[in-house]
């Protein structure tokens, strides 16, 4: 064989090998992310392994540890997710924008439920995760702060009913703990923020 014919060769042997690897940590993500749906909030390494149908010598060698998976997975979810929640506002007042704000976060809510759930529980072992648990938390503060008239803002206790009236925890609560659907969750939120806000 000449030199170029072997180089050609041993590009492929790489392209290959290259190709199995990327399939085995896309198998190992998604076996995580099933696992975290169907239910189980706090995966192992080999049950993520077995799910994937891969050694957990191989989980390991593509992911240090069950951080760097949740942190592969949170990139994911955040791609998905960041263009919905950073859309702009273009009601033509603040009430209008807040109802905006309801229903996305709601659809938002729901598509990351299970992962967020899962996150929630294993944050306070994972500085990774509480990092990202409070840097979320600043970005939904934020939003409300910008949103909402000054006066609500400026009233301590008020803009921290409102918060957690919108917030995460509670649409877990509504739809985890007090078995509400979907869409009676969303009404409660409205309701809540209704009566929050009603002198304004």
């Amino acid at each position: 064989m000449t030199k170029t014919g072997q180089t050609l060769v041993e590009g492929e042997k790489a392209d290959g090998r290259r190709q199995r690897s990327e399939r085995s940590r896309a198998q190992i993500v998604e076996a995580m992310f099933a696992l975290i749906q169907e239910g189980d909030m706090s995966p192992s390494a080999a049950s993520v392994a077995e799910r994937a149908g891969v050694g957990l010598r191989t989980v390991f060698r593509h992911f240090e540890d069950m951080d760097s998976l949740y942190g592969e997975m949170s990139e994911i979810i955040t791609a998905e997710i960041m263009p919905k929640a950073k859309a702009p506002f273009t009601a033509p007042d603040w009430r209008g924008n807040l109802s905006v704000l309801i229903s996305r976060r709601a659809e938002i809510y729901e598509q990351i439920f299970s992962m967020r759930v899962s996150a929630n529980l294993r944050r306070f072992q994972s500085p990774f995760l509480m990092e990202k648990y409070y840097s979320t938390l600043e970005m939904e503060r934020a939003t409300l702060q910008v949103m909402l008239p000054e006066p609500i803002v400026a009233d301590k206790i008020l803009f921290a009913a409102v918060e957690a009236a919108v917030a995460f925890q509670t649409w877990r609560r509504l739809r985890q703990d007090q078995k509400l659907d979907a869409p009676d969750a969303e009404k409660v939120v409205r309701r809540t923020t209704d009566a929050l806000l009603a002198d304004y």
